[in-house]
């Protein structure tokens, strides 16, 4: 498999430490709560995630820099909102649309390596261009679409009592 204690081995560790801890948030999400333990684990390891993955060497802005960019503020976000503003107001909304996104983002990179690491997904798609790439990547787009919307939707409807 790999080996946890190099870079790229701590890294893969993170990443699927921060997607297996993304069920359990999502899950909350749609049922209008915080799971507080996952949720810590979730959003500090999908911050890990993205971080480390700008310690990898490279010449040159990469599409993968974009995403990690992108995942790095949604989980800021997504932590700012929670344990700053306590989810008070639009920070609600806002918790769920960025711990949504922050979990489809680890999941789209997890597609993307299978494509790349497995030989009968990379027989497939050996570029990444190919039609069986672009069709599970938008399957996974258009189901977390739809999973985020349901997951604000309920998270925001849900009233702390107090």
């Amino acid at each position: 498999m790999f080996d946890p204690t190099t870079f790229v081995g701590f890294h893969t560790w993170l990443s699927l430490v921060a997607i297996v801890a993304g069920f359990p948030v999502a899950a909350g999400l749609m049922n209008g709560h915080v799971r507080p333990g996952w949720t810590g684990v979730f959003l500090s390891t999908a911050f890990a995630t993205s971080a480390t993955g700008f310690g990898f060497p490279f010449n040159g802005v990469l599409p993968s820099h974009i995403i990690g960019a992108v995942a790095l503020v949604l989980a800021v976000v997504a932590g700012f909102a929670l344990y700053a503003r306590l989810l008070i107001g639009r920070w609600r909304g806002i918790y769920a649309i960025t711990a949504m996104l922050s979990f489809y983002l680890l999941l789209f990179v997890l597609v993307a390596q299978l494509f790349q690491k497995v030989p009968a997904l990379r027989a497939l798609a050996p570029t990444g261009s190919e039609p069986p790439f672009a069709i599970a990547e938008g399957l996974l787009l258009v189901a977390f679409v739809a999973l985020t919307w349901l997951a604000t939707r309920r998270f925001t409807s849900y009233r702390v009592a107090g």
